[in-house]
């Protein structure tokens, strides 16, 4: 019993960690648009969107992307019910890579923003979702981290299901060389996830 309680207080610390940094990460995303007070020219909405459309544009994607692998990580927490030394680095590995995708962010805000500030927030979104898949395949293979309850149906449809943020994100880094292109690039992850939704029920209905 009081392994049991031991076991539930870890897994329920580190849900808790990801969380406030996840939520840390979202507030300091939410600073880095444009505001009003950043320019003193700015009379309108669209004065400001007219000078600073391209960063406001990267930091709602950049939200956006925080926010699904967010999303995701309560979904996948949802079926843990312990965790392991392993497991656990990878998840901090995971909030590791969360922070540099922040810090590019912020990067390619303050700076100019070019080709090699648009490959390395591609890069660590990628990294953060690949740390992501590695700690669920590593709870799903260890055995006795996931519930019981977790049908191999549904092992199968989550592992596919977050295959799609890290590889957009990979396809997005090729265009990272071409200004607007990037930006647009990331507008096909509808498509992915379609594909692998459907490369899923492909694969039910022929077992």
């Amino acid at each position: 019993m009081e392994e049991l309680e031991r076991e539930n207080r870890r897994i329920r610390r580190l849900e808790t960690l990801i969380d406030v940094v996840f939520g840390i990460t979202l507030w300091r995303l939410f600073i880095l648009l444009p505001r009003p007070s950043d320019n003193p020219d700015w009379i309108t909405l669209m004065d400001m969107l007219k000078d600073s459309g391209m960063q406001f544009l990267v930091v709602v994607i950049a939200l956006v992307i925080v926010i699904i692998y967010w999303l995701q990580s309560h979904t996948l927490f949802k079926y843990l019910v312990k965790t392991d030394t392993v497991h656990s680095v990878l998840s901090v590995l995971q909030l590791f890579s969360l922070l540099l995708f922040l810090y590019a962010i912020a990067v390619g805000v303050e700076l100019k923003a070019d080709a090699s500030t648009r490959v390395f927030e591609s890069s660590m979104a990628c990294l953060l979702g690949v740390f992501s898949f590695a700690a669920w395949y590593y709870a799903l293979n260890k055995g006795g981290l996931t519930t019981s309850s977790l049908s191999e149906e549904e092992a199968k449809a989550i592992s596919e299901r977050i295959k799609a943020e890290p590889v957009t994100a990979a396809i997005t880094i090729p265009f990272a060389y071409s200004m607007w292109m990037w930006e647009v690039s990331w507008f096909i992850y509808p498509i992915v996830v379609y594909l692998y939704q459907r490369r899923l029920r492909k694969f039910f209905e022929q077992t």
